[in-house]
């Protein structure tokens, strides 16, 4: 099978073997980019991987799924409240400690299986993991619809947000820095007239210029959500002591539960097909996989979510 392994810093299209072993076989039908994917690639952390936990496809029964990433024990105090992340014997990723979706063809565990609802298109389905990170960044900021919502960044993450305040019926404020991020935006809803006195500020770049924007914007003892995740050290000042603010951070979602964000995820994008259209920009095959990466990497090239179409 073709597969996309990161070799000496760069993807690089190989064959290989189809994976064997215990677990749901899965025919990939299409794979999206993360930014984490290039901040691993970057820091020298995806060397030797077949990277990829934004995808699906099809299991050999024929069924349309995607797949919750995040794997753990299944029998801790976190597995069975669904935040497997914190799994007390430690969180294992498929794309990241085990071969992923950028692949025609990955193997997971059943307890990873998403099955996806009827109507769903699975060449949309990958954006369900970026839904449902922004999903649980709101359910952790406590967002409610008599809140006065700020996004900063209109990359794939702070637009996943925009998504699903949408689906809500929540309205928002967003910065968006390049003109095919305003527009794609507008598509889902969000106003660029930015103000001050926020009650949620959502940090979707997770730097300390946008952290020290979130806590200007903010109002007193309102509430930050980090969503965008630090891949270097940041900062605060004074200011955000002197305004009592409150700083939540967020990373993946709960899954494996009911009540888990894929769920929502899912159902916001089976409503809002127009959600594809507003965050997929770029379309490729895996051959296609040095030029995808670096259009990923671009953002002023056009690019927001850049995905493999991998089988029909």
């Amino acid at each position: 099978m073709k597969a996309v392994r990161i070799i000496d810093g760069k993807p690089s299209l190989e064959e290989s073997r189809q994976p064997a072993g215990n677990g749901v076989r899965v025919r990939v039908a299409t794979s999206s980019i993360c930014g984490s994917d290039l901040h691993m690639i970057n820091n020298g952390w995806a060397e030797g991987m077949v990277m990829g936990h934004e995808f699906a496809g099809y299991t050999d029964d024929g069924s349309a799924v995607t797949v919750e990433p995040n794997l753990g024990c299944g029998a801790c105090w976190a597995c069975d409240e669904g935040h497997r992340s914190h799994c007390e014997a430690g969180a294992r990723y498929v794309g990241i400690n085990i071969e992923g979706g950028m692949a025609e063809y990955v193997r997971v565990p059943e307890a990873a299986i998403f099955r996806l609802p009827s109507g769903l298109d699975v060449n949309s389905a990958c954006l369900i993991e970026p839904l449902a990170v922004a999903a649980h960044g709101l359910n952790r900021a406590r967002v409610t619809t008599q809140d006065k919502i700020l996004v900063i960044g209109a990359g794939p993450i702070g637009l996943a947000t925009a998504a699903i305040l949408q689906g809500r019926g929540i309205a928002f404020d967003i910065t968006a820095r390049y003109p095919h991020q305003q527009a794609a935006a507008a598509k889902l809803g969000g106003d660029i007239a930015v103000s001050d006195g926020y009650d949620v500020v959502v940090d979707a770049v997770g730097t300390t210029d946008s952290i020290a924007e979130a806590i200007a914007r903010c109002r007193p003892m309102g509430r930050v959500a980090l969503v965008g995740s630090l891949w270097n050290p940041a900062s605060l000042d004074i200011a955000f002591c002197a305004r009592e603010l409150e700083l939540i951070a967020a990373t993946t979602y709960r899954a494996g539960h009911k009540h888990g964000e894929f769920n929502e995820a899912a159902q916001v994008l089976l409503q809002s097909p127009h959600i594809a259209d507003a965050l997929i920009t770029h379309r490729y095959p895996l051959e296609g996989a040095a030029e995808a990466f670096d259009t990923a990497a671009d953002r002023a090239s056009g690019a927001i979510k850049v995905m493999f179409e991998v089988a029909p």
